[in-house]
């Protein structure tokens, strides 16, 4: 029916035995779905990247990396590109490994806008036992176990004044930190940010600027009056807070247009804390600077203000992005021990312990593995992490670009499923993919599948582009005893082939 419909119609088309072997009809329905909507648009992509290799004369096969940090040919990502879901942390992952040579750790990669956090096991990342969630659904992808968080050197730097004190708060919002946007904009911003200097009195929109994201043009049309006429006001440059609106409900039309992907909000950042402390240096740090002592002359609910100055405000908030990553490493590691990670990372007795307040009883965490911090601020926000955690970090050389080395250093890796079941007595049934087989022995009906598993796997693995790939087999075989006597139920035979792409140079 596939070779019939792909003739006739010239279409992609998606079996769902060649996505899982699992059970569960509709979860696999569903995958197979999702995946088949997918299909034109990794097209586009593999297309795009190999034109651009013909444009620079590179003649070599195309890999794209999985969901589970393997590789794969660019031809069977094209036919499967549910399963590349999760490629780029997963990839983080394998390039951590790769850096440190560690087998076993936990791997935190922080980024502009979030932090990724997952579990590093025998050398490869840990893979989500329930299915890669992708757009709100559970499928049957196999994926790297990834716990992401809105948090990194670009989360907005907030104030929660709901009592007499006021405390910071990051993210998970992203915005645009004020010293990259006076970089592109130096005529605008340090002069709005010096205007709002001079007033006696501190705004609460005090060093906030909109500015447009450049698809107005093609995402505009149909928006209601409002959104309409505030885009407008926009207009082509960064508009500081303080003049553009003009009331409570902008402020919600201006969410609104941040959500649909038309307007982006500039605002102090922990890129500019540390900026302001001279630990970044490659944007505009006069403009940082002027952005902290707007921030620091905020006032808490006892009318003081939140800080002594620019400096102070800055190590505050880097005091608390290093805090809030001390949380999501624990939680996470939690909530891979199957416990509720927010919930129990919020208990007082582990926040007065990350705290370090002093306590007749307390708890300390200890991690049972280091943690690998990646990303270009990670020496910068993990030099304390350790303390918090009860490991090791181990922050690699290169740690920056442990994505795109992962995509290189992988491996190809396919696997294949067999069962057999025993419909009647002295019938075994094998099932492994299109091959189905009745034997009459439980051992040959075994034996059976492994070659049929491992077979498969082999070719598998050469088809996604693996030179000499080498072949494992697991078995799990389920029985019952019934009034002392053995009955089979089920066996289940995996086969995982696995091996270098034939480019690579041994």
């Amino acid at each position: 029916a596939r070779e019939l419909i792909r003739s006739i119609t010239g279409l992609p088309v998606t079996c769902s035995h060649e996505l899982s072997s699992k059970l569960g009809g509709p979860k696999r329905a569903l995958t197979t779905l999702l995946n088949a909507r997918l299909v034109s648009t990794i097209e586009r992509l593999v297309a795009a990247t190999r034109r651009f290799l013909d444009d620079h004369g590179i003649d070599a096969p195309l890999m794209v990396v999985r969901g589970d940090g393997a590789l794969v040919l660019a031809e069977v990502a094209a036919e499967r590109p549910i399963e590349t879901i999760l490629s780029g942390p997963a990839a983080s992952v394998v390039g951590a490994h790769h850096l440190t040579g560690l087998d076993k750790a936990l791997v935190s990669d922080i980024g502009g806008t979030t932090t990724d956090v997952a579990i590093l096991d025998d050398g490869r990342p840990r893979i989500d036992p329930q299915g890669a969630n992708v757009g709100g659904y559970r499928t049957m992808v196999e994926a790297v176990a990834m716990h992401t968080f809105g948090l990194g050197g670009d989360s907005e730097v907030a104030l929660e004044e709901s009592g007499l004190a006021a405390r910071l708060i990051l993210g998970p919002r992203r915005l645009v930190p004020l010293a990259l946007c006076a970089e592109r904009f130096p005529d605008v911003i340090q002069k709005e940010l010096e205007r709002q200097l001079r007033s006696s009195n501190p705004g609460r929109l005090d060093g906030r600027f909109a500015l447009p994201t450049g698809l107005g043009i093609l995402k505009s049309a149909g928006l209601p009056a409002s959104e309409e006429k505030l885009l407008a006001a926009i207009g082509a440059g960064p508009q500081p807070f303080d003049r553009l609106l003009l009331s409570n409900n902008q402020m919600s039309v201006l969410r609104r247009l941040v959500a649909k992907g038309l307007a982006h909000i500039s605002g102090f950042t922990p890129s500019d804390a540390a900026h302001v402390l001279g630990l970044q240096d490659n944007w505009d740090r006069l403009a940082a600077i002027a952005g902290a002592q707007l921030f620091a002359r905020r006032r808490d609910g006892s009318g003081k203000a939140i800080a002594a100055g620019g400096e102070t405000l800055s190590r505050k908030v880097l005091d608390a992005l290093a805090r809030r990553s001390a949380e999501v490493v624990l939680e996470t590691a939690i909530s891979e021990d199957g416990i509720d990670g927010a919930a129990a990372i919020r208990q007082p007795v582990l926040q007065n312990a990350l705290d370090g307040l002093p306590a007749i009883g307390g708890v300390r965490f200890t991690l049972d593995r280091p943690v690998i911090g990646l990303g270009a601020s990670a020496a910068l926000h993990y030099a304390k992490l350790g303390r918090a955690v009860g490991n090791d970090v181990v922050i690699p050389e290169h740690s920056d670009v442990a994505n795109a080395l992962g995509a290189v250093v992988g491996h190809v890796r396919v696997s294949a499923e067999a069962h057999v079941l025993m419909p009647q007595p002295s019938q075994f049934r094998v099932l492994a993919g299109e091959e189905v087989i009745d034997i009459g022995t439980e051992a040959d009906a075994i034996e059976a599948a492994e070659e049929i598993v491992r077979g498969q796997a082999r070719t598998g693995a050469e088809l996604a582009g693996a030179d000499n790939p080498a072949v494992k087999v697991s078995r799990e075989i389920n029985t019952v005893t019934v009034e002392g006597e053995r009955t089979f139920v089920e066996a289940r035979i995996v086969a995982t082939a696995s091996g270098r792409p034939r480019v690579a140079v041994h």
